[in-house]
């Protein structure tokens, strides 16, 4: 307990049982106390029951709709209740369509869902904990971003609007707050994310990204030096051609 008090608190927002997870159980793995969240909380507390009895950490469910900023508020008063959040991991976003549909079928309701869950979403949580981070010059935002950010394609421009609006989001604040001591990144998943233990799926194809290998960039983002800080970063897999 009170390391993990001496390092503050992680809170990873976008839990599912690939990238979200991988990332709450290494920051857990280094002793952090974590809370993890997402809409479905069942789902949520197996993940935290698992991780916590894993890496014998201390890790906390807390339902949240990014979409409403009501329950943005209450799902960070209870993060707040855990102590100081260190960090704050944004993995959220709408999921890339099989078949992307044609632009004049996009519905308006969808397109505007698809930019308040990426980016005004992110606005929300980013402004519950940055006054927090400020008062003790102390604190890492990392925010989940996808080839799309860099890279509009055709059928897709309800998830490439709102990643577009992340990135930006993303180099405003670290343009205004990490001179205060706080680091910003915007990490870009370039590939389909698969499951990191094999019992999970029955083979991990080698053009698949290891959502264990990402976590780890993440951890690494939020250790490095501050004399050389990353704003940006994409990870795609070795066998892609480019």
């Amino acid at each position: 307990m009170a390391m993990a008090k001496a390092k503050g608190v992680v809170a990873v927002v976008g839990v599912g049982p690939k990238l979200g997870r991988s990332i709450a159980r290494r920051f857990a793995h280094e002793g952090y106390t974590v809370a993890i969240l997402a809409r479905d909380l069942d789902k949520l507390s197996r993940f935290a029951d698992e991780i916590a009895r894993e890496e014998n950490a201390q890790v906390f469910a807390i339902r949240i709709d990014c979409s409403d900023a009501k329950s943005v508020r209450e799902a960070f008063e209870g993060i707040h209740s855990l102590g100081f959040v260190e960090v704050l991991v944004y993995n959220v976003g709408m999921p890339m369509p099989w078949n992307p549909p044609k632009f004049t079928d996009i519905r308006l309701e969808s397109f505007e869902k698809s930019i308040t869950i990426s980016a005004v979403g992110a606005f929300h949580c980013a402004q519950q904990i940055l006054p927090g981070m400020v008062e003790r010059r102390k604190g890492t935002i990392l925010f989940t971003g996808a080839e799309v950010s860099i890279r509009g394609a055709a059928g897709l421009s309800e998830l490439t609007c709102g990643k577009f609006a992340l990135r930006g989001l993303s180099q405003c604040l670290a343009r205004e707050f990490q001179p205060q001591g706080i680091h910003i990144a915007h990490i870009i998943i370039d590939g389909t994310i698969g499951f990191s233990r094999p019992k999970e799926a029955n083979e991990l194809q080698e053009h698949v990204l290891n959502p264990d290998a990402i976590a780890q960039t993440y951890w690494q983002l939020h250790i490095q030096d501050q004399s050389a800080w990353t704003q940006e970063v994409d990870l795609r897999s070795f066998s892609e051609r480019f």
